[in-house]
């Protein structure tokens, strides 16, 4: 059994390999915190060359809305993967993926809600 921590740390490198694959590049940073039956993932400089230039290139709404229409899309088809990734890490399904990315600060937050609260070794083994 693996403790919260060592899980955490587990979606972390979860979420960089799906970055760095889908997305064809790594992030800046990235925090993963478990609270309950809540998985909360926050990643720095989420934003790829390209898509920076498509939020300045258009006006800021319209840059925005599409970037973020690329972005649900990108998520929805890799929510199989993303859903099979947490499960793998914490032993309990995923009910729920929730997903937002500010084009301003390139902030990333992906949320994943449990079917239950994942159960965990309150200490490291020595």
């Amino acid at each position: 059994m693996k403790t919260l921590a060592e899980m955490e740390a587990a979606i972390c490198d979860g979420m960089l390999r799906f970055h760095h694959e889908f997305m064809g590049r790594g992030i800046k940073d990235i925090h993963t915190h478990i609270v309950g039956e809540l998985v909360l993932i926050r990643l720095s400089g989420a934003l790829t060359n390209g898509e920076r230039h498509l939020v300045q290139t258009f006006p800021a709404e319209k840059g925005r809305d599409l970037l973020k229409q690329i972005r649900a899309q990108l998520i929805e088809t890799a929510k199989p993967l993303l859903k099979t990734m947490i499960h793998e890490v914490t032993g309990v399904a995923v009910v729920s993926l929730h997903h937002d990315i500010s084009t301003l600060t390139g902030e990333e937050v992906v949320i994943f809600t449990l079917a239950k609260v994942p159960e965990f070794q309150k200490t490291a083994k020595r």
